[in-house]
């Protein structure tokens, strides 16, 4: 089924910012979500909640999660609250 690649950008330090000494990443097998999760994910990359609604909390994390579907990448960017649970445990925190 393939693999997600996840990253936490944003929040009060900047984290996966240009000149940001934190990154925040994980991977995860879709294969390995509940059935809910995997909608929940599929739903993300139909229908990308827009960046207007994260912007309106300052501060705040926005997730990049990324694919490879049929051959092509595909990468969509929502705020935390979008991101099933499941995604967000797979994330660690890397001083550079």
């Amino acid at each position: 089924m393939g693999k997600l690649t996840i990253e936490r950008i944003g929040g009060l330090a900047g984290f996966g910012l240009p000149g940001s000494k934190l990154q925040s990443r994980g991977e995860q097998e879709i294969s390995a979500l509940s059935a809910a999760d995997r909608a929940s994910v599929e739903a993300l990359f139909r229908n990308p909640v827009r960046s207007q609604e994260s912007a309106q909390a300052r501060d705040a994390f926005r997730y990049r999660i990324t694919r490879v579907k049929n051959g092509q990448e595909q990468t969509v960017e929502v705020p935390e609250s979008a991101v099933p649970p499941a995604l967000r445990a797979c994330i660690t925190d890397k001083l550079l």
